[in-house]
């Protein structure tokens, strides 16, 4: 069981999401604003968000900016956003601050539990072990701690989300190894789930500018094609 926290004003969806969640095992928090929001994550333990975009006092992409600029493990909890289907342009920004995943509204609540399964589950593989040694994935200046879900480039550590942490970590699985988005999408989020290569793309994006304010830069785009940990990132 997992402890979700749906962000939405719109009292009908939050009891949508509360009725699919809570029937799939899960404990379920709500908010009704940004700032509610702000003060669950900061209050209690969060293992998901489920986050509208649209909201008064904080919008949810200036609460997901939050959560990943503050310090502690919650700033890499899962994020989920949910968008209207014709906003595109905030679909797409949300995925570059920071959100794992989205869901266009409306949507089927069996899709949205499956999303949000599959972003604990991503999660769960980052998780340590009790008293598990630390195996650490190392390629040049990349380093990849995959139970403590730590990231350095040099001595720098870069701090990921959860579906970036994952992406990366694919790459370093086979350095030099070609990735189409296909790949990407079936061992990062699973074989059957619809994520558009767009989608992908702002990830992708977004791991390389955190690394880019670093001066590195591990990944390569072959286009055409897909990604792969650059050949010369030693």
């Amino acid at each position: 069981m997992a402890r979700v926290l749906i962000v939405d004003d719109d009292k009908n969806i939050r009891e949508v999401v509360r009725f699919a969640l809570s029937r799939a095992g899960h404990e379920v928090v709500e908010a009704a604003d940004g700032r509610a929001a702000l003060r669950a994550v900061a209050e209690q333990t969060i293992d998901a968000v489920v986050l509208d975009i649209i909201m008064p006092e904080e919008d949810g992409l200036e609460v997901c900016r939050k959560i990943r600029a503050q310090p502690g493990p919650q700033r890499a909890v899962p994020i989920l956003f949910l968008s209207s289907r014709d906003d595109e342009f905030d679909r797409v920004l949300g995925l570059e601050i920071g959100g794992d995943d989205y869901v266009t509204k409306p949507f089927s609540p069996r899709e949205l539990v499956a999303r949000v399964k599959a972003m604990l589950r991503r999660a769960s593989m980052q998780q340590p072990e009790p008293q598990a040694p630390s195996k650490m994935l190392e390629y040049g200046s990349l380093r990849i701690d995959p139970e403590r879900h730590r990231c350095f480039w040099d001595a720098t550590e870069i701090v990921l989300t959860v579906t970036e942490f994952s992406l990366l970590q694919v790459l370093l699985s086979r350095p030099g190894r070609v990735y189409t988005r296909d790949d990407l999408v079936d061992r990062v989020w699973g074989v059957g789930h619809h994520i558009t290569d767009r989608t992908v793309d702002s990830h992708i994006r977004r791991i390389r500018a955190k690394f880019a304010e670093r001066d590195g830069d591990p990944v390569e785009t072959v286009y055409g094609l897909g990604y792969r940990l650059r050949t010369d990132a030693e």
